[in-house]
Parts: structure tokens; sequence; C-alpha cells
């Protein structure tokens, strides 16, 4: 079935398919242009995220804010959702059967979006869009392409708040999506 995207967020907002919606505050739907041709991706919300219903509103988010100035990237100019809407318990990794349950969400918002980029914020997301056998440490930067889309993972922003030797590395993977993102989308620049 198709869903515009009204439909798709009522749709969300009543999910009880699996046992996170008995302790969310708030499902985290999405937010961002709703024709961006980058598509962000994380694993599940925060307690801040929880909190506001908003994705990537915490340190984290605040990070990651600043980590895609760099290529002057901002909200106006992508979409950033995550695997699963409700934020799991002590912000623990989203279960499989918790990924299952809400990944045709997630479908349903590519499919509304049409991304020419999708970028997995950590190994969580990056397993689940683009091999179950990623290795963030090992895999990270590194380009895919899948039903004419085109993946890559990044570091998630909380890994590089906790070790700042990760920073490097990850601003060579900026500047490849940067890259990436000159060579494949009109209206993004």
């Amino acid at each position: 079935m198709t869903y515009d995207w009204q439909q798709l967020r009522q749709l969300t907002l009543q999910c009880t398919q699996c046992a996170l919606c008995q302790t969310r505050t708030n499902v985290v739907f999405g937010d961002g242009a709703l024709d961006a041709e980058i598509l962000f991706v994380g694993e599940g919300p925060g307690e801040q995220e929880d909190r506001t219903g908003v994705p990537f509103v915490g340190p984290a988010g605040k990070f990651l804010d600043e980590m895609l100035c760099i290529i002057d990237l901002d909200r106006t100019k992508y979409y950033i959702a995550n695997i699963v809407k409700c934020r799991p318990p002590h912000n623990r990794d989203p279960l499989q059967t918790e990924q299952d349950a809400c990944i045709g969400f997630l479908r349903a918002q590519t499919k509304l979006l049409r991304p020419k980029i999708i970028v997995c914020l950590g190994r969580i997301a990056a397993m689940r869009l683009i091999d179950p056998n990623f290795k963030i440490t090992r895999d990270h930067g590194k380009w895919t392409q899948k039903g004419g889309i085109w993946f890559t993972a990044l570091y998630h922003p909380s890994a590089l708040l906790r070790d700042e030797s990760k920073r490097p590395e990850a601003f060579l993977d900026l500047k490849s999506l940067q890259a990436k993102i000159i060579e494949v989308c009109k209206h993004t620049y």
C-alpha cells in the first residue's frame, strides 16, 4: 500500500507492533526536507528524542549538526530518521524483533523520499540497510549501490563523542560524502 507523508506519520504514531510502544513518550517519526536527496538513518531514538518526538536533538544530534555544517548540510537539505521509531529502554541496541516491526515505516519513508544517497549512522543501521556483516571500524566511508541508491555509513555521532580518536576518519568520510553529493545530487548544493 502507498501512503502520503501525513498518512504514514499517523500510522506510525499509532503503532503498537512491538513492546517499545509501552515505554515510549513519543514516536520519533523523522525530520527534514520532504524532497531531500539524502537520507540519514540512525538506530533509534534516545532520551531527548523520545521526549521531543524529533530525531537527533540530544548531544549526539547537536554533534551531528556540527559535523554536517563542515560540508554545508543542514536539515533543510536532508531527511533524518531511525531504524526504530521508539526509544529502546536505557538506549540499548534495538532488538531484531523491534527492527523487524518498524522497518516497514522506514521503507515507506524511503519510497516517499526517493533519495539518491542513504547515510547510515553507526553499525546497527549499516547492518540492517547495507550488509548484515557490516563492521563499522572496517567499512565506514565505503560506498555501495543498491536499487539505484548510494549507501555509506559513518561512525555514529555518539561514538565520536566517546572516542575522539575516530574523528579524523570521520572527517575524511564527510568529505567523501560531500564529493558523492556533488556527483549525484541535483539540488542539494
